[in-house]
């Protein structure tokens, strides 16, 4: 879908907020606590920092400034190896639910979100996506046993693979009772690129103040925050079918499948444009377009429409826009850093792959801070601790 900005808030058409549930749901009453999932994030990557000198027996090294970003990259020699591997997480919850409701499977749609998961944390470094791994493990062998279900495993991988221009190089699937819950299934892929040429490489060397910030529209909610949407459904009149929009059932707005944003970043390198810098907006929200480790000051003056399922979420939960803001993408699944002369074409390269896109901010020298200026929302440095 592609949605208009606003210097506001979005005001689209939903539901009024219940009379009946006055409290906010937060990302945290839903189960999902970042303040003790960063420290262990933090603790594995010191650990690992360790470990990089193992690539000189290769007669390889590490590029030192990927540690902590999405991806990690690699010096080959005549090129950067990029890699990474993603959970796709509760999502599937969802598409099981719905196809009990109305016995349509998703799982077509669940394999683009897993693939995007990997896909779009990958090329942020620059990277093209080579070669896709899947990694589905359910809890039994049955789960693999319904064929509708499976064929749209399978169809959606490889539609996605095909979207990325990327092979599925094979996979795992392990059938794991007393691990994984009967009936459920934890899908991820691990996904390797090639930064060919080296010149391709944005980790952020190259950042700075006069850039311009343009944002990527997102299709929905994506992968992340399907927590909170899962917990919110207890407060909803008829569960996943009750109505966001007209004729749009909360299930299945919510089975949006996450947007490919490969195909932008590659079209931005054949037009010659190549990022100062990426940021996949994922957990954390928008927090995440902190996430470079430079102190500098980045303005938004423009956002993007919401989603009508964002929007319905918000008022469901009872949720300021700074809780909202720093859960979920708000209608921006990527964000783009590029030389101010650059802006307006990429602008013009991502809507001619299908993906509406806008200039909504600058980078400013300063202290490490994010102003949402039409909220009247800041973060600091302190808000978004991933190293």
């Amino acid at each position: 879908m592609n949605y208009a900005p606003t210097n506001g808030h979005a005001d689209a058409t939903q539901p009024p907020p219940s009379t009946t549930t006055p409290t906010t749901l937060s990302y945290d009453q839903a189960g999902v606590n970042y303040d003790l999932i960063d420290p262990l994030k933090i603790a594995a990557q010191r650990a690992a920092a360790s470990t990089a000198s193992q690539l000189a027996h290769h007669g390889f090294s590490e590029i030192l400034a990927s540690r902590g970003e999405s991806a990690y990259v690699v010096d080959v020699g005549p090129f950067y190896l990029a890699s990474i591997v993603e959970c796709l997480g509760t999502k599937t919850l969802v598409a099981d639910e719905m196809a009990r409701l109305t016995g349509v499977s998703r799982y077509d749609a669940i394999a683009q979100d897993t693939i995007a998961m990997a896909i779009n944390d990958l090329i942020t470094v620059g990277a093209t996506p080579l070669v896709v791994q899947a990694y589905w493990a359910a809890g039994g062998s049955d789960w693999f046993g319904d064929a509708q279900r499976s064929q749209a495993l399978v169809a959606g991988w490889k539609s996605a693979c095909e979207t990325c221009q990327v092979a599925w190089g094979g996979g795992e699937t392990p059938a794991l009772a007393g691990i994984v819950e009967s009936g459920r299934v934890d899908l991820a892929a691990s996904c390797t690129g090639l930064v060919n040429p080296k010149q391709r490489l944005s980790l952020g060397d190259k950042l700075g103040a006069g850039d311009a910030i343009v944002l990527l529209a997102s299709s929905g909610i994506h992968a992340n925050g399907l927590s909170l949407a899962r917990k919110l459904v207890e407060r909803l009149p008829q569960g996943y079918l009750t109505e966001v929009a007209p004729g749009l059932s909360y299930g299945d707005a919510l089975l949006a499948p996450t947007t490919l944003y490969s195909p932008v970043t590659e079209a931005l390198w054949k037009a010659g444009i190549t990022p100062h810098y990426c940021a996949n907006v994922t957990g954390h929200g928008w927090r995440k377009l902190l996430r470079h480790p430079a102190e500098l000051s980045y303005r938004i003056h423009t956002l993007p429409s919401v989603p009508p399922v964002l929007t319905f979420i918000q008022q469901q939960a009872r949720q300021d826009d700074r809780e909202a803001y720093s859960t979920l993408n708000m209608g921006a699944g990527f964000a783009l850093y590029v030389a101010a002369e650059d802006a307006q074409r990429c602008v013009e390269i991502s809507r001619a792959q299908g993906i509406e896109a806008w200039v909504a901010g600058t980078v400013e020298a300063g202290p490490k801070c994010l102003d949402i200026e039409p909220l009247g929302i800041r973060w600091g440095g302190e808000d978004l601790q991933l190293r």
